[in-house]
């Protein structure tokens, strides 16, 4: 019988998840992005940069849990412990496509998408020209390890790196950050639910849907407007519907006036 080489990504996932038993909350939104769409045209106009969908969201998620800070924490030991930035993690392809690889993006909160792009970007070049110190120690530690040592190792990780933001084993502390973003939409699917990752102790994920035409109905009349899906999948043990709320409003505001995010403060500083 012949098997196929497992990739780091899915040997990591099946050494953490067991069957589902944590709390998780999860919020679904549409938003037109007809303006968001008309200001990354405009970026990548004067900039030259690929400024994305994923940028923009990513921007304006950064300046929701500056301003919902109850959601930058993580459960250590029983305990909430805050988390004091508002870095993000966003998933990368690598290898041509047949893996994925965290990227990290610090103090989100404080960058334009242009900027968010600029540093996804270089982390992701660093990632697919095998440049990423600490992505090649994790790699080669999860490639050569037998499987059943795996499930230990992460529990390691969970509470040096995920738990007290210490490096081990290859992994930085704070893996992920504060959230987790991937655009799904680039694998053709209009909207998903993120599986959390256990050992990263990440509070919230978020997938970004493919953008598509679908009929609204603006000042009455129908018409046809480019929609995204974005869906969260949250620590029910650190986000509650109120928060979860604020979250969507302050996003969704963003998004429809993404002229805000040029600047640092953005809205509602």
């Amino acid at each position: 019988m012949s098997r196929r080489r497992t990739s780091i990504r899915r040997k990591i996932a099946v050494a953490s998840w067991r069957p589902s038993r944590d709390g998780r909350i999860y919020a679904r939104m549409e938003v037109d992005v007809t303006a968001a769409l008309a200001y990354l045209e405009r970026v990548r106009s004067e900039t030259g940069e690929r400024v994305t969908i994923t940028h923009l969201v990513g921007a304006a998620l950064g300046r929701a849990l500056r301003q919902v800070p109850e959601i930058r924490a993580r459960v250590v030991l029983g305990r909430l412990v805050d988390l004091d930035t508002c870095d993000i993690g966003f998933a990368v392809d690598i290898d041509e496509g047949s893996d994925l690889a965290p990227v990290k993006v610090h103090d989100v909160d404080r960058l334009t998408p242009l900027e968010v792009a600029q540093a996804l970007g270089a982390g992701a070049g660093r990632l697919r020209a095998h440049e990423d110190a600490a992505y090649r120690r994790s790699s080669g530690i999860v490639r050569l390890a037998p499987s059943w040592a795996i499930r230990p190792g992460l529990a390691v990780a969970s509470l040096v790196a995920g738990g007290l933001g210490r490096a081990v084993l290859g992994q930085p502390g704070f893996p992920l950050g504060a959230a987790f973003v991937s655009n799904v939409g680039s694998l053709g699917l209009e909207e998903a639910f993120l599986a959390p990752l256990p050992f990263a102790r990440t509070p919230l994920y978020l997938a970004i849907g493919g953008v598509r035409e679908r009929a609204v109905v603006v000042d009455g009349e129908v018409v046809a407007r480019p929609i995204v899906v974005l869906v969260a999948t949250a620590d029910h043990r650190i986000v509650d519907g109120a928060h979860a709320g604020q979250m969507v409003s302050i996003v969704r505001d963003l998004l429809l006036h993404p002229d805000q995010l040029d600047t640092v403060g953005g809205a509602g500083a």
